[in-house]
């Protein structure tokens, strides 16, 4: 595993031993073919296959994506009067992977994808996009890696994938203030004291079937590993 640290903040990684290695494979043939990588890491290399900059977009991984759905579009909208958030659950994978993947397929962890809501968002801009990366903080645990409770692989991996170059130093930001908290002791909610999630520029979304759209909406009892963990983002 290839990491770029800064003060235990882990910002972009590779893969895992358990991704497949079609996905591998993907990775060191964009890096080989960039003369400029600069060093950023593989999640944040330069890619064809990167999606168009917005500026309305985000996307977001925290586990089983039927809670992230849930929280982005009733919790958040609730706590944010005036934001509107509307988009698919599906799937997201570095350059070279497969396109188009079966929910099943993904579930295997062999394809290097990741469950994610992906979303557009209004207002546009930085101010909305900084709000939900602390609120995807608040809802799920960023230091067990690929893994949600009982719900363990690399689809189930903690990220943030950007829309732009703002939005990698928004989500930096963001990350490195978490980190901070949780050495301080000011955020103590989580399983571990190092916050694991990928910063990662967005590529293809693939979006899931249509019986995992809205689905804790049309099932509100049905399976989600999601809570708030913390109400409010602590003061510096």
């Amino acid at each position: 595993m290839f990491l770029v640290r800064r003060g235990g903040l882990r910002i972009s990684t590779a893969s895992t031993h358990a991704q497949s290695q079609t996905f591998l494979t993907g990775i060191m043939g964009n890096l080989l073919g960039k003369s400029d990588s600069k060093a950023a890491g593989p999640g944040l290399v330069d890619s064809p296959e990167n999606a168009a900059e917005a500026h309305n977009k985000a996307c977001f991984g925290a586990g089983c994506y039927w809670g992230t759905e849930k929280y982005f579009v009733k919790d958040f909208v609730k706590k944010n009067p005036g934001v509107t958030v509307k988009g698919a659950v599906g799937f997201m994978g570095p350059p070279g992977c497969k396109k188009n993947p079966g929910y099943r397929e993904v579930c295997s962890g062999t394809t290097g994808h990741v469950e994610v809501y992906d979303m557009e968002f209004s207002p546009a801009g930085p101010e909305t996009f900084e709000s939900l990366c602390r609120f995807f903080y608040q809802f799920h645990d960023p230091t067990t890696m690929n893994r949600q409770g009982n719900d363990a692989g690399t689809q189930y991996a903690s990220v943030i994938y950007c829309y732009s170059d703002e939005q990698v130093a928004i989500a930096k930001k963001v990350s490195e203030e978490l980190q901070g908290h949780v050495s301080a002791g000011k955020v103590s909610c989580f399983s571990n004291d190092e916050v694991s999630t990928d910063i990662r520029r967005a590529t293809t979304f693939y979006k899931a079937q249509e019986d995992h759209q809205r689905y804790l909406e049309e099932n509100p009892g049905g399976y989600c590993n999601h809570r708030m963990r913390f109400k409010e983002w602590p003061s510096a």
